[in-house]
Protein backbone atom coordinates (compact mmCIF):
# COMPACT_ATOMS: atom_id res chain seq x y z
CA UNK A 1 0.00 0.00 0.00
CA UNK A 2 1.33 3.31 -1.35
CA UNK A 3 1.74 5.61 1.62
CA UNK A 4 3.12 9.32 2.28
CA UNK A 5 6.30 9.03 5.04
CA UNK A 6 8.87 10.62 6.42
CA UNK A 7 12.00 8.72 5.62
CA UNK A 8 13.35 8.38 9.30
CA UNK A 9 9.82 7.20 9.83
CA UNK A 10 9.82 5.06 7.09
CA UNK A 11 13.28 3.23 8.18
CA UNK A 12 12.26 2.90 11.64
CA UNK A 13 9.04 0.97 10.40
CA UNK A 14 10.54 -1.54 7.83
CA UNK A 15 13.07 -2.56 11.05
CA UNK A 16 10.28 -2.97 13.04
CA UNK A 17 9.01 -5.34 10.60
CA UNK A 18 12.13 -7.08 10.99
CA UNK A 19 10.97 -7.44 14.66
CA UNK A 20 14.46 -6.90 16.61
CA UNK A 21 14.73 -8.35 20.13
CA UNK A 22 17.39 -5.03 21.03
CA UNK A 23 16.91 -1.94 19.30
CA UNK A 24 19.91 0.56 21.18
CA UNK A 25 18.34 4.30 20.94
CA UNK A 26 20.72 7.25 21.65
CA UNK A 27 19.76 10.65 19.55
CA UNK A 28 21.52 12.53 17.16
CA UNK A 29 20.84 14.63 14.67
CA UNK A 30 19.85 14.04 11.35
CA UNK A 31 19.20 10.21 13.26
CA UNK A 32 17.17 10.95 16.24
CA UNK A 33 13.82 10.65 14.54
CA UNK A 34 14.43 7.02 13.42
CA UNK A 35 14.77 6.25 16.83
CA UNK A 36 12.26 8.30 18.09
CA UNK A 37 9.36 6.34 15.87
CA UNK A 38 11.21 2.73 17.16
CA UNK A 39 10.18 4.20 20.60
CA UNK A 40 6.89 5.49 19.66
CA UNK A 41 6.06 1.97 18.03
CA UNK A 42 7.03 0.33 20.93
CA UNK A 43 4.92 2.83 23.08
CA UNK A 44 1.81 2.21 20.71
CA UNK A 45 2.22 -1.68 21.06
CA UNK A 46 3.10 -2.35 17.55
CA UNK A 47 6.61 -3.23 18.15
CA UNK A 48 7.68 -5.82 20.69
CA UNK A 49 11.28 -5.35 21.57
CA UNK A 50 13.82 -4.11 23.97
CA UNK A 51 14.83 -0.72 23.51
CA UNK A 52 17.38 0.80 25.39
CA UNK A 53 17.74 4.27 25.63
CA UNK A 54 21.71 4.37 26.11
CA UNK A 55 23.87 7.05 27.69
CA UNK A 56 26.11 7.79 23.96
CA UNK A 57 26.74 6.68 20.33
CA UNK A 58 29.50 3.83 22.25
CA UNK A 59 26.85 2.38 24.58
CA UNK A 60 24.73 1.80 21.58
CA UNK A 61 26.89 -0.07 19.58
CA UNK A 62 27.89 -1.79 22.66
CA UNK A 63 24.54 -3.02 23.68
CA UNK A 64 23.86 -3.99 20.33
CA UNK A 65 27.47 -5.91 20.51
CA UNK A 66 26.36 -7.57 23.81
CA UNK A 67 22.34 -7.90 22.24
CA UNK A 68 23.93 -9.91 19.21
CA UNK A 69 26.31 -11.98 21.12
CA UNK A 70 23.22 -13.47 23.50
CA UNK A 71 21.74 -13.92 20.69
CA UNK A 72 19.31 -11.06 19.75
CA UNK A 73 18.33 -9.57 16.34
CA UNK A 74 20.19 -5.89 16.81
CA UNK A 75 19.54 -2.51 15.72
CA UNK A 76 20.89 0.55 16.07
CA UNK A 77 21.18 4.20 14.41
CA UNK A 78 23.84 7.01 14.19
CA UNK A 79 25.27 9.90 11.94
CA UNK A 80 28.61 11.87 12.05
CA UNK A 81 30.39 12.47 15.45
CA UNK A 82 28.31 9.46 16.99
CA UNK A 83 29.45 7.30 13.96
CA UNK A 84 32.76 8.02 15.24
CA UNK A 85 32.01 7.54 19.11
CA UNK A 86 31.00 4.49 17.67
CA UNK A 87 34.25 3.23 15.71
CA UNK A 88 36.14 1.38 18.73
CA UNK A 89 32.88 -0.86 19.04
CA UNK A 90 32.44 -1.29 15.67
CA UNK A 91 35.47 -2.85 14.79
CA UNK A 92 34.87 -5.40 17.53
CA UNK A 93 31.01 -5.84 15.65
CA UNK A 94 32.80 -6.83 12.54
CA UNK A 95 36.04 -8.24 14.15
CA UNK A 96 33.80 -11.10 16.18
CA UNK A 97 31.34 -11.72 13.00
CA UNK A 98 28.03 -10.17 14.62
CA UNK A 99 25.20 -9.60 12.12
CA UNK A 100 24.21 -6.10 13.52
CA UNK A 101 22.27 -3.71 11.56
CA UNK A 102 22.74 -0.33 11.69
CA UNK A 103 21.56 2.84 9.65
CA UNK A 104 23.98 5.75 9.01
CA UNK A 105 21.96 9.09 8.66
CA UNK A 106 24.76 10.51 6.59
CA UNK A 107 25.89 13.72 7.85
CA UNK A 108 28.80 15.79 7.89
CA UNK A 109 31.88 15.80 10.19
CA UNK A 110 33.31 18.78 12.27
CA UNK A 111 35.38 21.07 12.90
CA UNK A 112 33.58 23.21 12.13
CA UNK A 113 30.17 22.03 13.39
CA UNK A 114 28.00 21.20 10.19
CA UNK A 115 24.60 19.20 10.60
CA UNK A 116 24.12 18.63 7.46
CA UNK A 117 24.63 15.56 4.89
CA UNK A 118 27.63 14.47 3.10
CA UNK A 119 29.57 11.39 3.52
CA UNK A 120 32.38 12.47 5.40
CA UNK A 121 30.83 9.90 8.78
CA UNK A 122 30.67 6.80 6.82
CA UNK A 123 33.57 6.66 4.83
CA UNK A 124 35.71 7.63 8.12
CA UNK A 125 34.70 4.12 9.30
CA UNK A 126 34.88 2.35 5.70
CA UNK A 127 37.47 -0.13 6.64
CA UNK A 128 36.25 -1.20 10.17
CA UNK A 129 35.13 -4.64 8.47
CA UNK A 130 31.11 -3.57 7.89
CA UNK A 131 29.25 -4.41 4.43
CA UNK A 132 28.33 -0.38 3.52
CA UNK A 133 24.86 0.08 1.45
CA UNK A 134 23.76 3.13 0.14
CA UNK A 135 20.44 4.46 -0.84
CA UNK A 136 19.29 6.49 -3.69
CA UNK A 137 15.72 7.40 -2.16
CA UNK A 138 13.64 6.47 0.54
CA UNK A 139 12.16 3.30 -0.76
CA UNK A 140 15.48 1.98 -1.50
CA UNK A 141 16.27 2.52 2.37
CA UNK A 142 13.03 1.04 3.32
CA UNK A 143 14.01 -1.96 1.05
CA UNK A 144 17.66 -1.86 1.79
CA UNK A 145 16.69 -1.97 5.65
CA UNK A 146 15.03 -5.10 5.37
CA UNK A 147 17.47 -6.57 3.00
CA UNK A 148 20.07 -5.57 5.44
CA UNK A 149 19.28 -8.07 8.21
CA UNK A 150 19.16 -11.28 5.76
CA UNK A 151 22.30 -10.25 4.43
CA UNK A 152 23.86 -9.91 7.75
CA UNK A 153 22.35 -13.07 9.23
CA UNK A 154 23.62 -15.07 5.95
CA UNK A 155 27.04 -13.77 5.94
CA UNK A 156 27.72 -13.41 10.32
CA UNK A 157 28.75 -10.24 9.11
CA UNK A 158 27.45 -6.42 10.24
CA UNK A 159 25.94 -4.11 7.86
CA UNK A 160 25.58 -0.33 7.66
CA UNK A 161 22.75 1.32 5.76
CA UNK A 162 24.06 4.84 4.68
CA UNK A 163 21.23 7.03 4.13
CA UNK A 164 21.51 10.77 3.37
CA UNK A 165 20.62 13.02 6.26
CA UNK A 166 17.38 15.84 5.88
CA UNK A 167 17.72 14.83 1.81
CA UNK A 168 16.00 11.46 2.87
CA UNK A 169 15.80 11.23 6.23
CA UNK A 170 13.75 14.35 6.97
CA UNK A 171 12.16 14.09 3.42
CA UNK A 172 8.42 12.73 2.67
CA UNK A 173 8.12 10.44 0.16
CA UNK A 174 5.30 8.71 -1.18
CA UNK A 175 6.36 4.72 -0.48
CA UNK A 176 4.89 1.00 -0.73
CA UNK A 177 5.37 -0.37 2.67
CA UNK A 178 5.33 -3.93 2.82
CA UNK A 179 3.51 -5.75 5.61
CA UNK A 180 4.90 -8.02 8.32
CA UNK A 181 3.46 -11.29 6.90
CA UNK A 182 5.92 -11.12 3.32
CA UNK A 183 8.70 -9.57 6.00
CA UNK A 184 8.13 -13.00 8.01
CA UNK A 185 8.43 -14.78 4.88
CA UNK A 186 11.51 -13.39 3.63
CA UNK A 187 13.26 -13.08 6.68
CA UNK A 188 13.93 -16.29 8.87
CA UNK A 189 14.10 -16.03 12.60
CA UNK A 190 17.28 -14.74 14.18
CA UNK A 191 19.93 -17.44 14.49
CA UNK A 192 23.36 -17.13 15.45
CA UNK A 193 25.90 -20.43 15.43
CA UNK A 194 28.07 -18.80 17.88
CA UNK A 195 25.94 -17.42 20.14
CA UNK A 196 27.01 -17.50 24.11
CA UNK A 197 25.69 -20.01 26.20
CA UNK A 198 26.19 -20.81 29.34
CA UNK A 199 25.75 -24.28 29.08
CA UNK A 200 28.34 -24.72 25.67
CA UNK A 201 30.87 -21.57 26.58
CA UNK A 202 33.07 -20.04 24.27
CA UNK A 203 34.84 -16.79 24.25
CA UNK A 204 34.69 -14.01 21.38
CA UNK A 205 37.06 -11.40 20.92
CA UNK A 206 39.59 -12.68 22.89
CA UNK A 207 43.50 -11.64 22.27
CA UNK A 208 44.97 -13.00 19.42
CA UNK A 209 48.95 -13.12 18.81
CA UNK A 210 51.56 -12.30 16.36
CA UNK A 211 50.99 -16.01 15.34
CA UNK A 212 47.46 -16.01 14.22
CA UNK A 213 46.40 -12.47 13.78
CA UNK A 214 46.99 -12.50 9.90
CA UNK A 215 44.77 -15.43 9.44
CA UNK A 216 42.14 -13.80 11.46
CA UNK A 217 42.62 -10.70 9.15
CA UNK A 218 42.35 -12.69 6.35
CA UNK A 219 39.49 -14.83 7.04
CA UNK A 220 37.31 -11.17 7.58
CA UNK A 221 38.77 -10.04 4.67
CA UNK A 222 37.13 -13.42 2.49
CA UNK A 223 33.58 -12.97 3.91
CA UNK A 224 33.50 -9.98 3.54
CA UNK A 225 34.66 -10.18 -0.57
CA UNK A 226 32.04 -13.28 -0.36
CA UNK A 227 29.23 -11.42 0.77
CA UNK A 228 28.87 -10.13 -2.56
CA UNK A 229 26.39 -13.57 -3.08
CA UNK A 230 24.93 -13.01 0.23
CA UNK A 231 23.87 -8.98 -0.93
CA UNK A 232 22.86 -10.48 -4.60
CA UNK A 233 20.47 -13.33 -3.46
CA UNK A 234 18.64 -10.76 -0.57
CA UNK A 235 18.10 -8.02 -3.44
CA UNK A 236 17.22 -11.10 -5.94
CA UNK A 237 14.60 -12.51 -3.09
CA UNK A 238 13.08 -9.02 -2.57
CA UNK A 239 12.70 -8.54 -6.21
CA UNK A 240 10.27 -11.27 -6.24
CA UNK A 241 8.33 -10.74 -3.30
CA UNK A 242 7.44 -7.36 -3.97
CA UNK A 243 8.98 -6.48 -7.59
CA UNK A 244 11.36 -4.04 -6.51
CA UNK A 245 14.95 -4.34 -6.95
CA UNK A 246 17.67 -2.13 -4.82
CA UNK A 247 20.04 -2.74 -7.84
CA UNK A 248 21.89 -5.37 -6.06
CA UNK A 249 26.14 -4.04 -5.60
CA UNK A 250 25.40 -0.78 -8.89
CA UNK A 251 22.77 -0.36 -11.51
CA UNK A 252 23.77 1.56 -14.75
CA UNK A 253 21.28 3.96 -16.64
CA UNK A 254 21.70 5.59 -20.24
CA UNK A 255 22.89 4.49 -24.06
CA UNK A 256 25.25 1.72 -24.51
CA UNK A 257 26.75 3.49 -27.06
CA UNK A 258 27.39 6.54 -24.54
CA UNK A 259 31.39 7.47 -23.88
CA UNK A 260 30.86 9.26 -21.02
CA UNK A 261 29.97 7.75 -17.50
CA UNK A 262 28.76 9.25 -13.91
CA UNK A 263 29.40 7.51 -11.07
CA UNK A 264 27.75 8.90 -7.84
CA UNK A 265 26.18 7.04 -4.52
CA UNK A 266 23.02 7.89 -2.58
CA UNK A 267 20.67 10.92 -2.85
CA UNK A 268 22.42 12.74 -5.77
CA UNK A 269 22.07 9.56 -7.91
CA UNK A 270 18.88 10.30 -7.58
CA UNK A 271 18.80 14.09 -8.66
CA UNK A 272 21.16 12.79 -12.19
CA UNK A 273 18.13 10.38 -12.81
CA UNK A 274 15.54 13.55 -12.99
CA UNK A 275 18.62 15.61 -14.91
CA UNK A 276 18.75 12.93 -17.89
CA UNK A 277 15.10 12.95 -18.02
CA UNK A 278 14.73 17.00 -18.13
CA UNK A 279 17.62 18.52 -19.50
CA UNK A 280 19.16 18.72 -22.55
CA UNK A 281 22.24 16.52 -23.60
CA UNK A 282 20.63 14.06 -21.18
CA UNK A 283 21.59 11.31 -23.84
CA UNK A 284 25.58 11.77 -23.65
CA UNK A 285 26.10 9.59 -20.28
CA UNK A 286 25.94 6.90 -18.72
CA UNK A 287 25.18 7.12 -15.23
CA UNK A 288 26.46 4.76 -12.46
CA UNK A 289 25.06 3.84 -8.83
CA UNK A 290 26.84 2.34 -6.65
CA UNK A 291 25.16 1.00 -4.23
CA UNK A 292 27.50 -1.39 -2.28
CA UNK A 293 30.31 0.75 -0.94
CA UNK A 294 31.72 -2.68 0.75
CA UNK A 295 32.08 -4.89 -0.48
CA UNK A 296 33.59 -2.71 -3.08
CA UNK A 297 32.21 -4.01 -6.49
CA UNK A 298 35.42 -4.44 -8.47
CA UNK A 299 34.90 -6.56 -10.96
CA UNK A 300 30.99 -5.09 -11.44
CA UNK A 301 32.12 -1.76 -12.34
CA UNK A 302 34.85 -2.99 -14.71
CA UNK A 303 31.42 -4.75 -16.84
CA UNK A 304 30.04 -1.72 -16.84
CA UNK A 305 32.93 0.60 -17.49
CA UNK A 306 33.46 -0.94 -20.76
CA UNK A 307 33.79 1.06 -24.13
CA UNK A 308 33.67 4.15 -22.02
CA UNK A 309 36.41 6.91 -22.61
CA UNK A 310 36.06 8.67 -19.24
CA UNK A 311 34.16 8.68 -16.04
CA UNK A 312 33.39 11.50 -13.72
CA UNK A 313 33.22 9.94 -10.17
CA UNK A 314 31.32 12.35 -7.88
CA UNK A 315 32.12 12.13 -4.03
CA UNK A 316 30.72 13.96 -1.32
CA UNK A 317 33.51 13.86 0.87
CA UNK A 318 37.19 14.08 0.68
CA UNK A 319 39.84 12.70 1.98
CA UNK A 320 41.96 15.76 2.90
CA UNK A 321 45.46 15.97 1.44
CA UNK A 322 44.52 13.17 -1.05
CA UNK A 323 41.06 13.86 -2.64
CA UNK A 324 37.79 11.94 -3.11
CA UNK A 325 37.62 8.83 -1.15
CA UNK A 326 35.35 7.11 -4.16
CA UNK A 327 37.60 8.33 -6.96
CA UNK A 328 40.89 6.37 -5.55
CA UNK A 329 38.65 3.57 -4.99
CA UNK A 330 37.50 3.83 -8.40
CA UNK A 331 40.58 4.31 -9.96
CA UNK A 332 41.95 1.37 -7.95
CA UNK A 333 39.33 -0.47 -9.38
CA UNK A 334 40.01 0.36 -12.96
CA UNK A 335 43.68 -0.60 -13.08
CA UNK A 336 43.03 -4.01 -14.47
CA UNK A 337 40.92 -3.05 -17.24
CA UNK A 338 43.24 -3.12 -20.76
CA UNK A 339 41.18 -0.11 -21.92
CA UNK A 340 39.74 1.92 -18.97
CA UNK A 341 38.47 4.74 -19.10
CA UNK A 342 39.98 8.24 -17.66
CA UNK A 343 38.52 9.15 -14.87
CA UNK A 344 37.91 12.62 -13.23
CA UNK A 345 36.99 12.87 -9.54
CA UNK A 346 34.88 15.69 -8.54
CA UNK A 347 33.17 16.28 -5.28
CA UNK A 348 29.66 17.92 -4.30
CA UNK A 349 27.70 19.01 -1.60
CA UNK A 350 29.84 18.98 0.61
CA UNK A 351 28.22 20.11 4.26
CA UNK A 352 24.78 20.27 2.79
CA UNK A 353 25.36 21.99 -0.28
CA UNK A 354 22.32 21.91 -2.59
CA UNK A 355 23.05 20.12 -5.68
CA UNK A 356 20.48 21.10 -8.25
CA UNK A 357 19.48 19.11 -11.56
CA UNK A 358 21.57 22.19 -13.30
CA UNK A 359 24.49 20.58 -12.72
CA UNK A 360 24.59 17.90 -14.81
CA UNK A 361 25.31 19.11 -18.06
CA UNK A 362 28.27 20.52 -16.01
CA UNK A 363 29.21 17.16 -14.74
CA UNK A 364 29.36 16.32 -18.45
CA UNK A 365 31.66 18.81 -19.53
CA UNK A 366 34.32 17.69 -16.71
CA UNK A 367 36.29 15.51 -19.10
CA UNK A 368 36.87 18.73 -21.05
CA UNK A 369 37.62 20.90 -17.43
CA UNK A 370 39.24 19.11 -14.84
CA UNK A 371 42.24 17.13 -14.43
CA UNK A 372 42.89 15.15 -11.37
CA UNK A 373 40.65 16.06 -8.07
CA UNK A 374 38.55 19.24 -8.04
CA UNK A 375 35.54 20.66 -5.55
CA UNK A 376 33.08 21.43 -8.15
CA UNK A 377 31.13 23.48 -6.58
CA UNK A 378 33.38 26.23 -4.89
CA UNK A 379 31.63 29.83 -4.68
CA UNK A 380 35.42 31.80 -5.60
CA UNK A 381 34.09 34.91 -3.78
CA UNK A 382 34.07 32.68 -0.64
CA UNK A 383 37.60 31.94 -1.27
CA UNK A 384 41.19 33.43 -0.24
CA UNK A 385 43.08 34.43 -3.29
CA UNK A 386 45.51 31.51 -2.33
CA UNK A 387 42.45 28.80 -2.31
CA UNK A 388 41.62 30.07 -5.78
Amino acid sequence: MLEALEGSQAIARAVALCRPGVVAAYPITPQTHIVENLSKLVADGRLETELVSVESEFSAASVALGASAAGSRAYTASSSQGILLMAEVLFNISGMRLPVVLTCANRALGAPINIWNDHADSMAVRDCGWIQLHCANNQEAVDTSIQAFRIAEATELPVMVCVDGFVLTHTLETLEMPDQKLVDAYLPPFRFSRMLDPKHPLSLGTLVGPEYFAETRQAHHRALLDSVGAILEADRAWQAATGRSCGGLLTVEGPEDARIGVLAMGSLVSTFEEAMEVLPGRKKAKLIKLRAFRPFPDEALRHVCEGLTDLVVVDRAISTGFGGVLGGEVRSALLEMKKAPKVHNVALGLGGRDVPMEMWPRLLAVPKEVEGFRILDLDPAKLEPADL
